[in-house]
């Protein structure tokens, strides 16, 4: 027994369990609003949040916070699970659709076409959604990461998961940059030292149009 536990990686709710729940939340997220959007529209959308790689850390970051909340409700009722999936994750959509916009002036989506929204940040169907997907991943996706995530070694696993912090650190950085330069841009603010001429040449607006063909310049609420 203390051989297994010696051997085993992120078995609990810590930092590299949620960490690993956080990159799966990045890239499952991003693989079902493709498939979601394919079967709607009969369109390949590109949703990816960052500039490097098949990650969105609203998926990410919403998978974590669900599965922080929802933990100690594990064995409740299934709608008891979908009520709470359904409010947080509409209300993280609203709030971080709101940071953005407030950081960086732009905003990646906008529901004021479909009824029951609130000021176009979330809506009542999308937090339907957000309760679907708690379920799905409370009871059947969570259990079954676990038990692969859990498998690797404690030095590889701690070796990888750092290497991988670490690149999602300036993912997450470069991304924000770029982004909020790209708004100056549109609102025809020079840019100011090296950082701001770094960020005009290698990450130009057709660039950034391509990355992200759904985000909107609003300007700062």
């Amino acid at each position: 027994m203390k051989k297994k536990c010696e051997r085993s990686f992120a078995s609990s709710i810590g930092f590299y369990k949620l960490f690993w729940v956080f990159m799966i939340g990045c890239v499952l997220g991003v693989t079902l609003e493709v498939l979601f959007c394919f079967v709607q529209t009969g369109r390949i959308v590109n949703p990816q949040g960052v500039i490097y790689g098949p990650f969105n850390p609203v998926y990410g970051f919403g998978v974590v916070f669900l599965t922080l909340l929802i933990y100690p409700v594990f064995n409740k009722q299934w709608y008891i699970i979908f009520i709470i999936s359904m409010v947080v994750g509409g209300g993280f959509e609203f709030l971080i659709s709101y940071l953005q916009q407030f950081v960086t002036g732009t905003v990646s989506w906008q529901y004021q076409q479909l009824p029951l929204n609130l000021y176009g940040r979330t809506s009542l169907m999308y937090s339907f959604y957000w309760g679907g997907v708690g379920l799905l991943w409370v009871k059947k996706i969570d259990p079954s990461i676990s038990m692969v995530i859990a498998k690797p070694k404690k030095k590889i696993g701690v070796l990888i998961t750092w290497i991988l912090v670490v690149f999602m650190i300036f993912n997450l950085t470069i991304s924000l940059l770029a982004v909020n330069r790209w708004d100056q841009r549109v609102n025809n603010i020079p840019a100011n030292g090296t950082v701001g001429e770094f960020l005009d040449k290698t990450y130009p607006n057709s660039v950034l149009e391509k990355i992200y063909p759904g985000m909107t310049h609003l300007g700062r609420p």
